[in-house]
């Protein structure tokens, strides 16, 4: 089949998760990925690939979400999504042009859109689908703001055909149609071996923003060697050790670490636990970041942190209980490709058979009728 792969730009945990089962597929399906912002930089290199517009946070000077800055940066991508502007236009025009049949989507909702206007069949992949499409099953003081995200996806995703969530922690589906499998391994997750180092691992997702003086202080008067990425910084500074992106060598480093400060991304912390690392997550003010936060303390895998509150004593605290967490880690590690690939070859076959009477239909309309459709 012909495939747009939709893929949310914010961040690089979309693009891992696509790239983790993408290339088994390409083999089978002539798939084209449509995407934006970080994941186009990540996948634009690999695979076939066209730059859409993305809707993405914006940050104030301490770190934190804007509300205005976000509301004033989206205005333009909002409008163009919800009143069919040019991005959508060009949306529209490569799927015509590449004939495109079935959409599967991580998140990305111009492809989601395109793909209800043309009628085509979809499958959704992603993680935050477990908060729009599985029963609630958040904690008391989330759970306002968990139902009004949930309803707000829906609003903007609708209910695709299918749906498969890949997640570090199981959730009951809501809707027929729904399945959950555990973390995207990466080959080169699956390649590293375990060890263990005595350095902390640190990543920020949008370093440039997150890594504040605070962060920066708090980091550079613990006793252990710190490995950090996702900042604009490289080189060494004290105990501080400021690494360049890399697949590879962040890899590597996350299966020779000691323990893990992270902001609390879905792929990220299923990584850790397949490691066996404990993670002191330190959430976004996304609800999807904190609800994980929260996740990863019931589970008993590590801590949930303040990111813009960090202090020594906080890293200190979650490092001296680091041997209780590990101890957890087994019975919640999960490699969710080999399922989820399975599990995408058989939508995407039931999804073309469901549509091969609809487009015989179609066929065999006269020809007034078929530009009426």
């Amino acid at each position: 089949m012909r495939i747009a792969w939709g893929v949310m730009g914010y961040g690089r945990g979309h693009a891992m998760r696509t790239m983790s089962v993408l290339p088994e597929l390409m083999k089978e399906h002539e798939i084209t990925v449509f995407t934006a912002g970080d994941a186009y930089e990540v996948l634009a290199p690999k695979f076939p690939t066209v730059r859409i517009p993305m809707i993405g946070y914006r940050y104030n000077d301490r770190g934190r979400h804007s509300l205005p800055k976000t509301l004033a940066g989206n205005f333009g991508p909002v409008a163009d999504l919800l009143f069919k502007g040019a991005g959508t236009a060009q949306v529209d025009r490569e799927f015509a042009e590449r004939g495109i049949q079935l959409v599967i989507s991580d998140s990305e909702a111009w492809t989601h859109r395109a793909a209800q206007r043309l009628k085509l069949p979809r499958i959704s992949f992603d993680h935050v689908g477990i908060l729009a499409y599985c029963k609630p099953h958040f904690p008391p003081d989330l759970w306002a703001l968990g139902m009004r995200d949930a309803y707000g996806y829906r609003a903007l995703m609708g209910v695709p055909e299918r749906i498969l969530i890949s997640s570090f922690y199981p959730a009951e589906p809501a809707y027929p149609g729904v399945r959950i499998v555990g973390p995207m391994l990466r080959d080169e997750v699956l390649r590293a071996k375990a060890r263990r180092g005595d350095y902390l691992l640190c990543y920020f997702n949008k370093g440039e923003h997150q890594f504040l003086p605070h962060i920066d202080r708090a980091l550079r008067l613990l006793d252990v060697p710190v490995v950090i990425y996702g900042t604009p910084y490289v080189g060494k500074v004290d105990n501080l050790d400021f690494r360049a992106p890399s697949n590879e060598a962040f890899v590597n480093d996350l299966a020779g670490c000691r323990a893990v400060l992270s902001t609390a991304g879905n792929q990220t912390i299923g990584e850790a636990i397949h490691f066996g690392k404990p993670i002191l997550a330190m959430p976004e003010d996304a609800f999807e970041q904190r609800l994980n936060a929260s996740m990863i303390e019931r589970m008993g895998v590590g801590m949930a942190g303040d990111l813009k509150n960090l202090t020594p004593s906080d890293v200190d605290r979650f490092l001296a209980n680091d041997e209780s967490y590990r101890s957890h880690m087994r019975e919640h590690a999960r490699d969710g490709r080999a399922e989820a690939l399975d599990t995408l070859r058989r939508f995407i076959a039931e999804l073309s058979v469901a549509r091969a009477p609809e487009v015989a239909r179609r066929a065999r309309k006269p020809m007034g009728d078929a530009l009426s459709v």
